[in-house]
């Protein structure tokens, strides 16, 4: 196992929603600070695990595993970190272009 893996127990939110509590999982480790690097990564992760609606329920488009996956958290993250909001973050989504350039916030 990796040294820099985090694990976490899954609250009762809606990212646990339907997993047994107690529930580990591995969340990927955010970088100590976002570089444009970084948030490109983040636009490609939340646009190519985006949210597919399934007969089962809500899956991740990429790999049908239940979302939001842990890319798709983890883009989402780093998103924010880098200062977009959630309306920010649901348009680059819309948009599905993963090769979207960041958008940046006057002052940031």
């Amino acid at each position: 196992m990796s040294s820099s893996t985090v694990h976490r127990a899954r609250p009762g939110t809606p990212t646990g929603a339907g997993d047994p509590p107690g529930d580990v999982l591995r969340e990927i480790p955010l970088p100590p600070y976002v570089t444009g690097e970084d948030a490109q990564f983040a636009v490609r992760a939340v646009v190519v695990h985006a949210p597919r609606r399934w007969s089962g329920g809500t899956v991740c488009r990429n790999d049908a595993s239940p979302h939001p996956c842990r890319l798709h958290r983890w883009g989402t993250r780093v998103l924010a970190l880098r200062g977009l909001r959630d309306a920010e973050i649901a348009a680059l989504i819309e948009r599905g272009d993963p090769a979207a350039p960041v958008p940046t916030r006057p002052g940031a």
